[in-house]
């Protein structure tokens, strides 16, 4: 009877502990000066755009980087933090740019831009010899990016109608009603 109250304290503590493990090892993208940067450009949508592309750049060079080295444990796990903050990433451009959707800001250069280094992160990853250590984060970051591209591409064709329709309106930051 003991055993049996022992290991359920044992099986009770493990399902406690391991979200904790789980919320405790989750990589945050962006450094603090990275943060610093993207609230200083505060309410200019295309700064702001342009700042998350050079840091999503960062994050894919590292992605090249340790892809092209010899297999190590060290290097596997680094690869890995890395594909989970493309992923961790892709997800949060995505958020912003339906912020700046909302708001009809003018973006289209910027999202021209993106639409074009997404490509090449694209290529990145799928360049990546499959490892079973990081695939999954690799298959995650990968469908991120194809939601971004979709997204990035959806809104360039909508704003490019937008404002074909709303000439004056070209340039702004956010939508003001008159």
């Amino acid at each position: 009877m003991r055993a049996v109250q022992l290991m359920l304290v044992v099986a009770l503590g493990s399902t406690l502990v391991n979200p904790l493990q789980a919320q405790k090892n989750k990589v945050d993208p962006l450094t603090a000066p990275q943060i610093e940067k993207i609230r200083e450009a505060g309410d200019n949508p295309p700064e702001r755009v342009k700042l998350y592309r050079e840091f999503m750049q960062e994050h894919v060079d590292a992605v090249k980087e340790y892809g092209a080295k010899g297999h190590s444990p060290s290097r596997a796990k680094r690869l890995d933090d890395e594909l989970q903050s493309v992923a961790a990433l892709a997800d949060e451009y995505g958020s912003n740019l339906d912020v700046y959707d909302e708001r009809k800001a003018d973006i289209r250069k910027a999202l021209k831009e993106l639409n074009e280094a997404i490509a090449k992160w694209q290529e990145v990853l799928q360049s990546l010899k499959v490892e079973p250590t990081y695939d999954l984060s690799r298959t995650d970051a990968l469908a991120s990016l194809k939601d971004l591209a979709d997204q990035a591409s959806k809104m360039l064709k909508d704003q490019t109608k937008y404002f074909e329709e709303h000439p004056d309106q070209k340039g702004q930051e956010r939508y003001e009603p008159k």
